[in-house]
């Protein structure tokens, strides 16, 4: 398996002083997925949940919906032209009678740590038919218990800890208890591995709960969160118009800002149980 950190040695400056000293950064490699052996992405991740991921991925293509989807995900064995492993390729292998991807949803065979969606060939194309409506989700959640995720999130990074790179994506119940979390330079990647995690584990639709994620709320996350069947998507930072357009049209509580006390609800507030104003 890959390493998640990598040392390097740095110049650091501090009030005109210089000293040398090691410094701790979250490493990125390319993941090759690949399905019944033929290529269908590179994405770049930091190493670790790679499976968790790869099966994400195909959750949010539409591809899988169930774990019975995929009988099996392996690393490629001869990916070195000396027949090494760099467990930089992943070959999943889908369940008798799941359809492979559509070739007409291409996506240029290179994505980066940033951006999921610069391969994409429309954005009609990222529009895709989910497996679960979560408009009718009975999920309700109160503000105080909300407002508490990001320090949720934040204490269970264990990587960002060493190198202040990572992003997370955190699945947590109503009652603030985390489900599962996931670290990644890429806080699209966090997402798949936390989505990907929970198909493998037999959990999707992801009905009733909050995804909580690092940075900004892009039109992908939400598209990633109605995919797994999740009702809210909480961010700590600023959603995008488009994030914010899908998550109305999919019956998605999309929230953003939400940092100390406060926070903005962009769509589906019914969902947050409020004081009522004297």
């Amino acid at each position: 398996m890959g390493r998640v950190t990598a040392r390097r040695r740095v110049l650091r400056m501090r009030g005109g002083v210089s000293s040398q000293r090691p410094d701790t950064l979250a490493v990125e490699e390319p993941l090759e997925i690949r399905v019944g052996g033929r290529p269908l992405t590179v994405t770049m991740r930091t190493p670790g949940d790679d499976f968790d991921l790869a099966a994400g991925f195909l959750v949010s293509e539409g591809v899988v919906h169930a774990a019975d989807d995929v009988a099996g995900i392996r690393y490629c064995a001869g990916a070195t032209a000396d027949g090494g492993n760099t467990y930089n390729v992943v070959d999943v292998v889908l369940g008798p009678g799941v359809a492979a991807p559509d070739a007409s949803l291409e996506r240029n065979f290179y994505t980066t740590s940033s951006c999921g969606l610069c391969g994409k060939a429309s954005l009609d194309a990222v529009r895709t038919s989910t497996a679960w409506s979560v408009a009718d989700d009975p999920l309700r959640i109160g503000p105080q218990a909300l407002t508490a995720l990001p320090d949720r999130l934040r204490a269970a990074q264990r990587v960002f800890d060493s190198t202040g790179g990572l992003h997370a994506a955190g699945l947590f119940t109503a009652d603030g208890e985390l489900l599962c979390l996931r670290e990644d330079v890429g806080r699209h990647n966090a997402v798949d591995k936390v989505v990907g995690h929970s198909l493998r584990s037999g959990l999707l639709p992801l009905r009733g709960t909050v995804l909580m994620v690092s940075g900004r709320a892009s039109f992908e996350l939400v598209q990633k969160a109605l995919m797994a069947g999740i009702p809210m998507l909480a961010a700590v930072s600023a959603p995008s118009s488009l994030a914010a357009d899908l998550a109305a049209e999919g019956g998605l509580t999309l929230v953003g800002f939400l940092r100390g006390d406060s926070m903005n609800v962009y769509t589906g507030a019914e969902r947050l149980q409020q004081q009522p104003v004297a």
